[in-house]
């Protein structure tokens, strides 16, 4: 972290002469007048203005603790009641289903509407209201402020859910099990990034680089640079891999080329035309020398906090629900010897889907039963280690209950029995040995004689 000293050398008058401080406060403000703006520019800016700040509302309010709660539920409550009249009245859809966990709902993708039709109203207001203004260069640079933090924070929070794996974590056993072709693309690349701990590590931190350099003013075009190149790799898996985080995704790369556009023409000259380019003017965005080491002090404590908040979190998620949570009493994968069926005993034939091949239980409070044609089914339960007993629902249907009572022979044996879906069943079986799962034991060989693709 650089010095306060550092930074603040920058509200100091230039000097050609001087060596120059490695990281800048803010903004940049002209000493000159900016040039006059062309109307199609101005209107433009008015728009982005308008879109930008609706859709990263109630940044950042919603990112300090104490009043984030309240102010996210706040401000969704505006859009719970507005998004599915709009949906209603304007398209004929329902949007009755919130965000969870998937962020492409009909919801979502209307909200988006609601946003660029405000957009659109605000720019056109503005425009008739403000028709004699030359620039909005000063409302431009605090636009880029803005936009900065509400993507660094994304880039930071997301990162740290991949430097300590919390957002992808090892393969369950019931995903090991799985038939190869019956995963869904989503799961397939949660599996792919899952079992390899280093490259999603890898990824986190270019997420985290990226981030915490939209924080510095003079490092923010490297940020934007790196982070639109993480995240033209983010959106091209969400679309090809059908996860619901499309919409997300593709605006956090559009705040990114956002932050890179006004260095366009300079990026051009360089990378392109191998021409000489002039470094870009910086200068502090006050004039009260106060002002300049509060924002510093300010970015600090966002940056700091901010980052120490979210890999605190992420090392509190590992333990509790990723890979370095507590297994299930009867943590394995159990398959399953003898089953019988209203007194009816039933071999293991892969045309029985109603006969169990394997039950596993990877996460506590979790299940999974596995039919004989491969099939997967989970469950929420409840185990009771002193009475020796399993209460089970549906993970979609709570109203459907089940109960079973189970028995330890051996450490490698199981027993159950009860009623299960409407039949009394009986079952025995035997714990599988995980090691034979090449996907998490084969690990990493620096030779290989020949490729061992499997």
């Amino acid at each position: 972290m650089i010095s306060p000293d550092a930074d603040a050398a920058e509200t100091a008058p230039a000097n050609d002469d001087a060596p120059q401080p490695v990281l800048a406060l803010v903004e940049p403000a002209r000493s000159e007048e900016p040039a006059r703006w062309s109307l199609a520019r101005k209107v433009l800016f008015r728009f982005a203005f308008a879109y930008l700040v609706l859709y990263n509302l109630p940044f950042p309010l919603n990112f300090i603790p104490g009043i984030d709660v309240p102010v996210q539920s706040a401000y969704g409550k505006i859009w719970e009641f507005a998004v599915p009249q709009v949906a209603d009245d304007v398209f004929g859809a329902d949007a009755s289903v919130l965000p969870n966990g998937s962020g492409d709902t009909t919801f979502n993708y209307v909200q988006v509407f609601c946003f660029f039709v405000l957009a659109l109203a605000a720019a056109g207001i503005w425009s008739f209201l403000d028709r004699k203004r030359a620039h909005y260069a000063r409302l431009s640079a605090g636009l880029r402020i803005y936009v900065r933090f509400a993507l660094a924070a994304w880039m930071i929070g997301y990162g740290a859910a991949k430097v300590i794996p919390t957002q992808f974590v090892l393969p369950s056993l019931d995903r090991l099990v799985q038939p190869f072709g019956d995963a869904s693309p989503m799961g397939i690349l949660w599996t792919f990034m899952g079992a390899s701990v280093a490259y999603t590590v890898f990824a986190g931190l270019g997420e985290m680089v990226g981030g915490l350099l939209l924080i510095a003013r003079r490092t923010t075009l490297l940020g934007a640079i790196v982070s639109a190149g993480v995240l033209v790799n983010v959106v091209m898996l969400n679309f090809s891999y059908d996860v619901p985080v499309k919409l997300f995704s593709s605006h956090l790369l559009a705040m990114a080329v956002f932050l890179i556009l006004p260095d366009a023409g300079r990026l051009m000259n360089l990378l392109v035309l191998n021409r000489r380019v002039e470094p870009a003017p910086l200068s502090p965005l006050f004039g009260r020398k106060w002002l300049n080491r509060g924002a510093l002090a300010l970015r600090t404590v966002f940056i700091v906090g901010y980052s120490g908040l979210s890999l605190y979190q992420g090392w509190e998620g590992i333990q509790e629900y990723g890979n370095l949570a507590p297994k299930p009493p009867l943590y394995g994968i159990w398959n399953v010897d003898d089953f019988v069926i209203d007194g009816e005993p039933r071999p293991p034939l892969v045309t029985d889907e109603t006969r169990w091949r394997r039950m596993i239980f990877s996460y506590p409070g979790l299940m999974a039963i596995q039919s004989m044609g491969g099939s997967r089914t989970r469950y929420r339960i409840v185990l009771s280690t002193e009475k020796k007993t399993m209460a089970i629902t549906k993970r979609d249907d709570p109203k459907w209950r089940s109960g079973l009572i189970y028995r330890q022979p051996g450490p490698k044996l199981l027993s159950v029995e009860g009623t299960f879906d409407g039949h009394k069943i009986r079952a025995r079986m035997s714990r599988m040995d995980e090691s034979q799962f090449l996907l998490v034991t084969r690990g990493f060989h620096w030779i290989n004689e020949y490729p061992y693709n499997r």
